[in-house]
């Protein structure tokens, strides 16, 4: 969707980059509030899909 952006926020960790992330499925938070469609995560809560081997 673009490029990351810098976390500016007081608790992130210095360096720390914003993705923004599209869902493959509409999303609801831990709160019941929702769909999202997409979102701006923070990178440290980001983990890579691994390839199924074939």
């Amino acid at each position: 969707m673009g490029a990351p952006e810098p976390n500016e926020h007081a608790q992130s960790l210095r360096g720390e980059l914003l993705y923004w992330v599209t869902f493959d499925a509409p999303q609801y938070d831990c709160d019941g509030a929702g769909p999202y469609r997409k979102a701006q995560i923070w990178g440290r809560y980001l983990r890579a899909e691994h390839e199924p081997e074939t």
